[in-house]
């Protein structure tokens, strides 16, 4: 029996060393979208919002759509686009959604389109996750968790 412990032991070590990095990152595939590391800076203490960001690929032949979101810790979630008019940045929700073309990626991204997490119920802590839904119009709801990461952890698109 120890002799039978230890081989499947090994077994499981073995095939840990073989998954593919996309199966060991923090991805999440529906139908045809493949929906990468959903995360969001820590906000600041006594923030009532926090962005979130993630990359969607859509591999399919026809375009989708990121419709609308939803998160335990806010009791309003939204798709906001960012621009500059005459050197003045605004934020708003892109009303329809987000269009995902075939056979290409969108990053929602700081400084650009993201998710705006309204009305916190909680304070999204640094090495925590919380759960969320995105809505597609294609692929339907798909549940995520946001990883919670430090302002200044080195992500391209922080600084929000």
């Amino acid at each position: 029996m120890k002799l039978f412990k230890e081989l499947i032991v090994a077994v499981l070590l073995a095939a840990a060393l073989f998954v593919t990095p996309g199966a060991q990152a923090h991805d999440y595939r529906a139908g045809s979208l493949v929906i990468n590391h959903p995360w969001t800076p820590e906000p600041p203490v006594g923030a009532k919002v926090a962005a979130g960001f993630f990359k969607i690929t859509n591999d399919g032949a026809q375009d989708d759509r990121l419709v609308s979101v939803s998160a335990e810790i806010a009791g309003k979630s939204q798709i906001h686009g960012m621009k500059i008019e005459n050197g003045v940045m605004s934020m708003s929700e892109l009303e329809g959604g987000l269009v995902i073309p075939a056979g290409q990626s969108v990053e929602l991204k700081s400084k650009s389109t993201h998710v705006m997490f309204m009305d916190l119920k909680q304070r999204p802590t640094k090495d925590t996750r919380f759960k969320a839904t995105l809505t597609f119009e294609k692929a339907g709801a798909v549940a995520v968790e946001f990883k919670v990461e430090p302002m200044g952890s080195g992500h391209e698109h922080e600084g929000m």
